[in-house]
């Protein structure tokens, strides 16, 4: 595969039920209950390697979603995702089991990945020294804010040494200097040639370290092209987004859903 990532026709659907009886008359009986909600809808794009990719929206435009599907967590419901390499996702609390300390997560996501005992026990002292934590190492993670398992999850992430690193919002919590020195560590990346997904509402990360991206639009692919063609069309879209009163904001929204809807009709989705 000469692509790092290559998504083709990707919809996410996902059933919204107003009750717990809803959502069990779903699973028992033939009579289809709930709504479909798509959080992807026919979205495609392709990744070459060592491309720095960012994901940019408005809340609810399906950034986490394709994340989380390109990193294998949640699967596509129809179209296909090719991955080259090993990815490792980078996100609050992801992949962490809040019962476990911290040192214990280290080594569970080390088990996952298939290192070995020895190669654990040099990684762990380097993951431990990242993170920052100190003592903390050896609490429960339900105990932490959400800038020590920000930490965590990148010190982790970033020692195991992935082929692509999708990075969603882990550096908008917790403190100035160390998202400094994850962005410092993540320019070495670049440097090596990695590919890399990189997820933030800040436009200014998104200036300093991305070359590509992604404009989703309530699910939907609205632009896609170097950063610096896409991102200043965008700044100007937010602008004009904020502006607009609740009314003006719902009627894009349906206006978008109408949109998404054609574009599944198209397919044969819905």
């Amino acid at each position: 595969m000469d692509k790092a990532i290559k998504v083709s026709h990707v919809t996410k659907k996902y059933k919204l039920y107003s009750s717990t009886s809803e959502r069990i008359l779903d699973l028992l009986t033939p009579k289809s209950y709930g709504e479909d909600f798509f959080a992807l809808a026919n979205v495609s794009f392709e990744a070459e390697k060592g491309d720095i990719i960012g994901f940019v929206g408005v809340n609810g435009s399906g950034k986490s979603t394709l994340s989380n599907i390109i990193s294998g967590i949640v699967p596509e419901t129809t179209g296909e995702v090719e991955v080259d390499g090993q990815a490792a996702l980078i996100a609050v609390a992801s992949g962490l089991k809040n019962d476990l300390s911290g040192r214990d997560n280290i080594e569970l996501k080390c088990l996952m990945l298939g290192f070995t005992r020895k190669e654990i026990d040099l990684l762990e002292p380097k993951i431990i020294e990242f993170s920052e934590l100190g003592k903390f190492i050896d609490q429960p993670v339900k105990s932490y804010s959400s800038g020590m398992k920000s930490r965590l999850g990148f010190a982790i992430s970033i020692n195991v040494d992935p082929d692509i690193l999708i990075i969603d919002e882990a550096l908008s919590v917790g403190d100035k200097a160390f998202a400094e020195k994850s962005l410092n560590k993540m320019k070495e990346f670049k440097a090596q040639g990695k590919t890399m997904v990189f997820v933030s509402h800040s436009i200014g990360q998104m200036k300093q370290f991305c070359e590509k991206i992604l404009w989703l639009d309530y699910g939907m692919v609205k632009d896609f092209g170097s950063a610096e063609d896409v991102l200043p069309r965008y700044e100007k879209f937010v602008e004009e987004f904020k502006k607009m009163s609740n009314s003006e904001k719902k009627k894009f929204r349906k206006d978008a859903l109408e949109k998404q809807k054609e574009s599944l009709s198209s397919l044969s989705l819905i």
